[in-house]
Order: C-alpha cells, then sequence, then structure tokens
C-alpha cells in the first residue's frame, strides 16, 4: 500500500470519527437516538484518534466523561508513536523478527 494510500485512509478514517462525533452531540441535544459509545471509541481505536479528539475540543462532546477523557489522549499518543515507528524503520516487521532470531 504506498503512502498516498494510506494517508488517504487515515484521513478517511478521522474524518468519519470526527462526523460521528457531531452527529452524538446533535442527536444529544434534540434528545434523539444517540451513537453508541462502543462505535466512537472503535472509530478511535482503528486510527480516528485524532479525528476524535478534534471533535471533542471543537464540539465540547464528551470532555468529562469516562473512558473519553482518558482513552483518547492514550489512543493518540499511541498512533502517533506507531507511526514515528512504522516512518523511521523501513520494515518494523522484518527488523523485529531479526532481532529476535540473534
Amino acid at each position: 500500500m504506498s503512502a498516498l494510500s494510506i494517508a488517504f485512509v487515515l484521513v478517511s478514517i478521522n474524518v468519519l470519527t470526527f462526523l460521528a462525533f457531531w452527529r452524538d452531540k446533535q442527536a444529544a441535544r434534540a434528545g434523539e437516538w444517540r451513537v453508541r459509545e462502543s462505535t466512537l471509541l472503535g472509530l478511535a481505536v482503528i486510527g480516528g484518534s485524532l479525528g476524535a479528539i478534534a471533535a471533542q475540543r471543537l464540539l465540547r462532546h464528551k470532555t468529562r466523561k469516562e473512558p473519553f477523557r482518558t482513552a483518547l489522549p492514550a489512543l493518540l499518543a499511541l498512533h502517533l508513536a506507531l507511526g514515528i515507528v512504522l516512518v523511521a524503520v523501513p520494515d518494523p516487521a522484518g527488523s523485529l523478527l531479526r532481532s529476535l532470531g540473534r
């Protein structure tokens, strides 16, 4: 998968996550059916942590509720660390296997 494809997927996941938080905020205001918390967290886990935190801050949504308050920053840190490893190490899986084999 090319870097451009990966970037497109990550941007798409983060936009989708932001929109899910926005929809949940609108539903909360209108007293309508809400987006499940597991769905919001799941979107953050699969790569939408930046979109989730952006929505949390910009929309002031899920700012005091656990696990959103602590899990989202932790997920973002994890995703950033993973991104750094993937950029810094050309073949992270192969490098790990080679180091374990020695």
